[in-house]
C-alpha cells in the first residue's frame, strides 16, 4: 500500500507533466486512460477520447490502427516505431511526426487488462533512422522471386497503409508484360495507351480505386501528372488534389469520378527506373489519412522505389533471357521426327521448371543411306541463352558428321573436338562465361539386319524393351563427356528383334535429387512396358511418371521401333 501512495506523485507526473503520450484501451477496445501530452500532440481531447474505441480517437489512418491494437490484444506481440503524424492545419503540410508503440498489459496474475499506446516525439534524426530501418525491411519483402508482376505487387503491399492509402505500380513497353505492343493500341476517348498495371493496394478490400486490374492495358490522357513523370522522369508532388481545378482531370471523367468517390487529396508520383531504363511509374494517394505527402513522405518512397526498381529490371532482365532461350532452343529442336520406312519414332520434350531456366538438351533423327537411321539425343550441362546456343551448334554439327556416314564412336570423337573448338572460342571472347561440359548417345539402326550401333559420351544408357515385354539398361561403356579429349568413344552394337523399343533419354527422366538413380531407372522401365495404342502415347505415359512436373531439369525422350 506504502508503494502505491508513494507511486501516486509520479503517476500524477505521468498523467499532467510526461513528455510522453500515453493512452490506454481496455479488452473492449474502450479507452480508459489517456495523459496531457497526448492530447498536446494530437489535438484530441481527454474528452473526445475517453470511452471510445481508436477508430474513434485516434488520428490518420484510424481503421488500420485500431487493427493494430486489436492485433497486440490478440496475440501478445508489441509493435514499436509505429508511424504517427497528425497536420497543424487543415490542408496544410505537417510539421511534425511521432513514433507510437503499443503493448498489451498484464495484472499480477497474468490476466489481460488491455493495450497502451506510447507515443514520442520524432526527431529528424530519429525519423531517419526510422526510414532507413523501413528500406531494410522492404530489401527482404520486395523482389523475392524473379518474377516482374509478384515484384511489382510486392512493392504495392510493402507501402499500403505504410506511405500511401492506394498504390499502383505502372510499367512501360520497356517491361514487356502482354502479347500485343502498346504502341499498336490506339487512342481511347482521348487517353492513350502508355502502361500496363503491374501491382495494386488499398486500404480498402479489392482495391475498388482502380480502374485497371493486373495486367490491363493502363490508358492516361496526354496532358497528366503521370506523362509528366514519364517524359521528364522525375518525381512530382501534388500535396492537393483538386478536381475542380486540375485541368488534366476534364480529359480523364472516370478517374476523377474515382478522385471524388474516395476522397482521394494527395498525390505523389515517382518515376520507376534502374541502370539508365525508365521500368514506369509508382503512384501513391492518400484519402483516408487526412495529412498531404511531404517531403519526408517522397524522400521514403523514393528510397523505397528505387530498391524495389532494381529487382523489377533484374526480373526484367531474366525474363528476356530466357523467353530468348526458350524461342532459341525450341527453333533448333525439330518440330516432327520421321522413321522413315526403318522405324517408328516419338519425341517427347518437358523443359524445366521456370525458376531453373531453360536447358540445352537435344534430339534429332537423321535418315542415312541404305534406309538406315541416326538416333540422337544430348545434354548441354547448364541453363539459359548460353547452354541454348551451344546446344544449336552442336546439333548442326553432328547433322554434317551424320552425312559423312560414319561409326557413332568416330562421330562422337569428332563432335568432341568440335566442341573443344566452341569451348576455347567462347572462353577467349567472352572470359567472363562459364564453360560448359555435354553429354550425348549416337545410334545407328539398321533395318536390313535388325542391329542398333551405338556409342555414348558420358550421357545415361538408353532402355531396350524385348518383345517378349521385359525391358532392360545394356551395360555399355559410357565414355567421357564432350570437351575433355582423353579418351575414344567405343562403339557397341545391339541387337534388335522385330518388336523391339528402343529409348533414348536424357538424364532428368531419371534423375531426381530425393531418390537413387537405380530407383528412376526402375520407373522409367517399368512405365516403358506399358500398354500404349502409339508411341506418342506411351511416351506421354512415361513423362507423366516423373516426380514432379515441371521437372528441375529439362526432359528428353525419344522412343523408336523397328518396321
Amino acid at each position: 500500500m506504502e508503494s502505491a501512495q508513494e507511486a501516486g506523485p509520479a503517476l500524477h507526473a505521468l498523467l499532467t507533466d510526461s513528455v510522453v503520450g500515453l493512452a490506454v484501451w481496455d479488452t473492449d477496445l474502450r479507452c480508459i486512460w489517456v495523459n496531457d501530452a497526448l492530447e498536446r500532440y494530437d489535438g484530441i481531447t481527454r474528452e473526445q477520447r475517453l470511452g471510445r474505441r481508436p477508430r474513434e480517437s485516434l488520428t490518420g489512418d484510424t481503421d488500420e490502427l485500431e487493427a493494430l491494437v486489436r492485433r497486440v490484444l490478440t496475440t501478445g506481440r508489441c509493435v514499436t516505431g509505429r508511424e504517427y503524424r497528425v497536420p497543424t492545419e487543415a490542408g496544410r503540410r505537417r510539421d511534425r511526426a511521432f513514433s507510437a508503440s503499443f503493448l498489451r498489459l498484464h495484472d499480477a496474475e497474468g490476466r489481460t487488462l488491455g493495450v497502451c499506446m506510447v507515443m514520442l516525439v520524432v526527431t529528424d534524426r530519429r525519423w531517419a533512422g526510422d526510414r532507413l530501418a523501413m528500406v531494410s525491411e522492404a530489401g527482404t519483402r520486395v523482389g523475392t522471386t524473379l518474377d516482374v508482376m509478384r515484384t511489382a505487387q510486392e512493392l504495392a503491399d510493402f507501402t499500403v497503409p505504410l506511405i500511401a492509402d492506394y498504390v499502383t505500380v505502372d510499367l512501360t513497353e520497356a517491361v514487356r508484360l502482354g502479347e500485343e505492343p502498346l504502341d499498336r493500341l490506339g487512342p481511347s476517348q482521348g487517353r492513350v495507351p502508355k502502361f500496363r498495371r503491374a501491382g495494386r493496394a488499398s486500404v480498402h478490400a479489392g482495391a475498388p480505386e482502380s480502374l485497371w486490374s493486373r495486367g490491363e492495358v493502363v490508358y492516361v490522357p496526354e496532358p497528366s501528372p503521370f506523362m509528366q513523370v514519364l517524359s521528364t522522369g522525375r518525381p512530382l508532388l501534388q500535396p492537393l488534389i483538386d478536381p475542380a481545378h486540375d485541368t488534366w482531370l476534364a480529359h480523364d471523367p472516370a478517374r476523377a469520378a474515382k478522385i471524388r468517390e474516395f476522397g482521394m487529396h494527395s498525390l505523389l508520383i515517382l518515376p520507376v527506373h534502374a541502370r539508365g531504363v525508365l521500368l514506369g511509374v509508382a503512384v501513391f494517394v492518400r484519402t483516408s489519412n487526412p495529412t498531404p505527402f511531404d517531403e519526408n513522405d517522397q524522400l521514403l518512397a523514393e528510397e523505397l522505389v528505387a530498391r524495389a526498381a532494381l529487382s523489377l529490371d533484374n526480373a526484367r532482365r531474366y525474363t528476356r533471357e530466357r523467353n530468348t532461350a526458350l524461342a532459341l532452343q525450341r527453333s533448333l529442336l525439330p518440330r516432327r521426327v520421321h522413321g522413315g520406312t526403318a522405324m517408328e519414332v516419338a519425341a517427347r520434350y518437358l523443359p524445366a521448371d521456370a525458376e531453373e531456366g531453360v536447358g540445352g538438351d537435344w534430339f534429332d533423327v537423321i535418315g542415312l543411306p541404305g534406309d538406315r537411321l541416326a538416333l540422337v539425343v544430348g545434354d548441354v550441362v547448364g541453363h539459359g541463352v548460353h547452354a541454348a546456343a551451344t546446344m544449336g551448334r552442336l546439333g548442326m554439327a553432328i547433322r554434317t558428321l551424320a552425312d559423312l556416314d560414319l561409326p557413332p564412336g568416330e562421330v562422337l570423337a569428332r563432335l568432341d573436338r568440335t566442341f573443344i573448338r566452341l569451348t576455347e572460342d567462347e572462353e577467349a571472347s567472352a572470359p567472363e562465361v562459364p564453360g560448359m561440359s555435354a553429354t550425348c548417345v549416337y545410334a545407328v539402326y539398321d533395318p536390313t539386319t535388325r542391329t542398333c550401333t551405338l556409342a555414348l559420351a558420358g550421357h545415361p544408357p538408353p532402355a531396350v524393351v524385348h518383345p517378349g515385354g521385359d525391358f532392360s539398361f545394356p551395360e555399355l561403356p559410357h565414355g567421357l563427356p564432350l570437351g575433355v579429349g582423353l579418351l575414344p568413344f567405343p562403339s557397341t552394337e545391339l541387337e534388335l528383334p522385330a518388336g523391339s523399343l528402343l529409348a533414348l533419354f536424357t538424364d532428368g527422366l531419371v534423375e531426381d535429387r530425393h531418390e537413387d538413380i537405380e530407383v528412376g531407372l526402375q520407373r522409367v522401365g517399368r512405365a516403358l512396358t506399358r500398354k500404349a495404342s502409339s508411341l506418342e502415347e506411351l511416351g506421354a505415359a512415361v513423362i507423366g511418371t516423373l516426380p514432379t512436373t515441371p521437372p528441375p531439369d529439362d526432359v528428353t525422350l525419344l522412343l523408336a521401333r523397328g518396321l
